[in-house]
């Protein structure tokens, strides 16, 4: 999916959600667990209940891949079943050099068709440069992540004064484009959102943390707006998990629903 297609698809849809499709068969509703699929049958009733609010799904491989060969196909099933209009997301966090970093994106994009897969940036260039030689493919480099740990490394300051997840930033940049880049930007952290921005001023985020993780879209919005948008907010256990019972897809598209709404709000604001 080109960048002008993801902008059209916002500005129809009036929204910038992304679904978190991160299936565990301890979380979906019991009288799931009958069917030959349960992973796939949960994430279809999902993906119908909230395909007219969302314009991108993005599956967490690591709740498919536990399951083996039958996580990967009820993956594959998964992504076939997404809209062709919506933009897909393979959350892998990848980040290995040479062939290994080619196969994951062969992997990702050849055998499984996502639009992107997000990539861990510390190997440097030669982890996230296989990624980029696919064409209308998108690689999210996680930026600024809002976890706990991030305070580990992401915000450690260099001798002059320049902090990692700026650097990542200032230098990744100049590896591809804001045609085939996106940036991890956690919705926790409002204001450093606003600092990311700065840096890259053109690049889409994908946001994680509203929702069940206490971000604020609003803060979200008026940090990390760009003229084009450039914001693909995710909510995932908000969403997927707004019940347990067999009204799982109701109440999921219920909440999908709110948040467009808000969205769409904040496009009206915009005038987008």
């Amino acid at each position: 999916m080109t960048k002008r297609e993801l902008i059209e698809q916002i500005r129809r849809k009036k929204s910038f959600l992304c679904v978190g499709l991160d299936t565990d068969l301890t979380k979906i509703p019991s009288h799931l667990l009958e069917e030959e699929d349960p992973i796939f049958a949960f994430n279809k009733a999902i993906i119908d209940a909230t395909k007219d609010f969302a314009v991108a799904y993005k599956p967490n491989t690591a709740f498919y891949e536990c399951h083996g060969p039958k996580g990967w196909e009820s993956l594959r099933k998964t992504l076939e079943y997404i809209p062709k209009d919506c933009f897909t997301i393979a959350d892998a966090k990848r980040g290995d050099i040479g062939n290994t970093s080619g196969y994951y994106a062969k992997t990702f994009f050849e055998y499984l068709n996502f639009d992107s897969v997000t990539v861990a940036p510390y190997m440097g260039v030669d982890s996230v440069s296989p990624f980029l030689d696919f064409e209308n493919k998108w690689v999210i480099l996680l930026a600024l992540t809002s976890n706990k740990g991030a305070l580990d490394f992401q915000m450690t300051e260099a001798t002059d004064g320049e902090r990692l997840f700026e650097k990542v930033l200032k230098t990744s940049s100049t590896w591809g484009s804001d045609e085939n880049m996106m940036y991890v930007v956690g919705a926790t952290r409002a204001e450093g959102i606003g600092e990311v921005r700065k840096l890259v001023p053109d690049h889409f985020f994908l946001v994680p943390g509203v929702g069940a993780q206490g971000g604020s879209l609003q803060d979200v919005a008026q940090y990390g707006w760009n003229q084009d948008c450039g914001l693909l907010v995710n909510s995932s256990r908000g969403i997927i998990y707004a019940s347990q019972e067999k009204d799982f897809a109701e109440k999921a598209g219920q909440e999908a629903k709110k948040i467009q709404e808000e969205m769409a709000q904040i496009l009206l604001e915009k005038a987008f």
